[in-house]
């Protein structure tokens, strides 16, 4: 290492000063260095060896010609370039600040306005870059300077140069452009010849995701998966990872991150109005051109979380236990009733619970302009429609078979058929309750069960109980003894001739 930094200062000592390495990167390192001639602090970027054999100096020299004629506050300026006993390399400002890369790995996600504001930034030097006809491709958080307020772009033209050169393939190969992989476009992963300036909105969205988040959208062990699931898997909902993330800003990245290019933002300057309408106080206007995000949407989305949904399942079941016990008391259904409808309550909570949690999902992506994959297996059951049908299905078979066995018993017909159904008891009829014989040695119990029957069968709307003083009037005027009748009517009792 310091024989190559020695071989670097000796190749540029007529005019910078190498005092030490900056960083190291996928393409290139960077030096601090003193511009001789100016007398001023400049970084120094010089290119891979490898990548400098495989580009060579007229086509690095052409391609820096165009980046260098690009000049935007929010674009690192080139000073110079050139190449020097092998060495290819280009000069910018040394900027005091740090690299948006080191600012995510001391934080992780960054406060939403602050997000907002760089990429509004990015963007504003993407639209001006690519009004020249510039496409930076590799944007990511390593290219992005930040100074005071600021955000600043380096780079432009160089990965361009150098995928040209030495292709696609090995630029995504690790070593060679580590990290990369996470902010390419699926047309560029791909190897599509045909990547035009909609790869620097793809790379806007993963760079926005990861501010957002504190993660790229896509994370793997290898480049190569990486850059797979760019082109075949869906980008979870940013709100799965942050749900403070405002719905309008949620969809704007991720329209950037869409698979196709002619469903992203179409241009750098289509996207700028949009985020700088986000970075204003109110935070949260609704783009212009966007699908937008109707309140009502958000207001679902709140409605149908699971929480609220258990709650109101849980009101609407003590609702339901409450008329079917009212029924109970007016219709005379029989006790298994209720526990029937509880039984069904408590067996449906699981199936609402699920249902309301695949619910509220749809209704956040709905909100969010966010995207969730189709539900496959049971999943794609879980909707409130066929949970309404499941639940109606359900009470309807248990009202149905309640209504059978209440017309069993009013018809007489089987077990269940009432004995004023079955003809062996007038609606109404008298009933005479004998006393109970008692055959234990506590002489009170015969006439506690005897009180007992009586008290309770008082209660029935089929008989009537004709009660003692009203036997012991009939027995006066039939001159007979009340231990003989009352014998008779035991000696009936228990020949079922009641």
């Amino acid at each position: 290492m310091a024989d190559l930094l020695d071989h670097l200062g000796s190749a540029l000592a007529d005019r910078y000063r190498i005092e030490r390495e900056l960083g190291s990167g996928g393409m290139a390192t960077v030096y601090l260095a003193q511009d001789l001639k100016h007398e001023r602090r400049v970084a120094v970027k010089v290119l891979r060896p490898e990548l400098a054999a495989a580009l060579g100096p007229d086509r690095f020299n052409r391609e820096i010609k165009i980046a260098a004629n690009l000049h935007h506050p929010h674009i690192l300026p080139l000073y110079d370039s050139g190449e020097a006993d092998g060495f290819l390399y280009y000069v910018m400002p040394y900027e005091e600040g740090q690299s948006l890369r080191d600012r995510l790995a001391h934080e992780g996600e960054l406060p939403i306005t602050e997000a907002v504001r760089i990429l509004r930034d990015v963007v504003d030097a993407l639209a001006h870059a690519h009004k020249h006809g510039v496409v930076h491709r590799d944007i990511k958080p390593d290219n992005v300077l930040l100074s005071e307020r600021h955000a600043l772009v380096t780079d432009f033209g160089v990965a361009k140069a150098v995928s040209e050169a030495t292709g696609a393939q090995r630029l995504t190969t690790e070593g060679v452009a580590l990290g990369t992989p996470a902010y390419m476009s699926p047309e560029q992963a791909a190897a599509d010849k045909r990547i035009d300036h909609r790869a620097d909105i793809y790379a806007v969205g993963a760079l926005g995701y990861e501010l957002l988040t504190g993660r790229p959208p896509f994370v793997g062990t290898s480049p190569q998966e990486v850059l797979a699931a760019h082109v075949t898997r869906a980008v979870e909902p940013i709100t799965r990872h942050r749900e403070t993330v405002p719905p309008a800003l949620a969809q704007l990245v991720m329209r950037c991150l869409e698979k196709k290019p002619a469903d992203r933002w179409q241009s750098a300057e289509e996207l700028l109005p949009q985020l700088e309408a986000l970075a204003t106080p109110s935070g949260g206007i609704t783009p212009t051109g966007a699908q937008q995000v109707e309140a009502a949407d958000y207001e679902m989305a709140r409605r149908a979380h699971p929480v609220r949904v258990a709650g109101l399942y849980a009101l609407a079941s003590i609702a339901v236990i409450a008329v079917v016990y009212v029924l109970m008391l007016l219709l005379g259904l029989p006790g298994w009733f209720l526990t029937a409808a509880v039984t069904l309550l408590l067996a449906g909570a699981p199936l609402i619970l699920l249902t309301g949690h695949h619910e509220w999902r749809r209704c956040v992506a709905a909100a969010t302009g966010t995207r969730v994959p189709t539900p496959t297996g049971l999943g794609r059951h879980f909707t409130w429609p066929k949970a309404l049908v499941v639940g109606g299905a359900a009470f309807a078979a248990l009202a149905l078979g309640t209504g059978g066995y209440m017309a069993l018993r009013a018809l007489g017909i089987g077990p269940v058929g009432t004995l004023v159904a079955a003809g062996v008891l007038e609606d109404r009829g008298r009933l005479i309750v004998a006393d109970f014989e008692n055959r234990t040695a506590d002489s009170a119990n015969g006439i506690s069960m005897t009180q007992a029957l009586r008290t309770d069968l008082q209660q029935s709307p089929v008989v009537r109980v004709v009660g003692s003083e009203a036997i012991a009037t009939v027995l006066q005027r039939m001159g007979r003894p009340r231990d003989a009748i009352l014998d008779l009517e035991l000696a009936r009792a228990r020949s079922g001739g009641r």
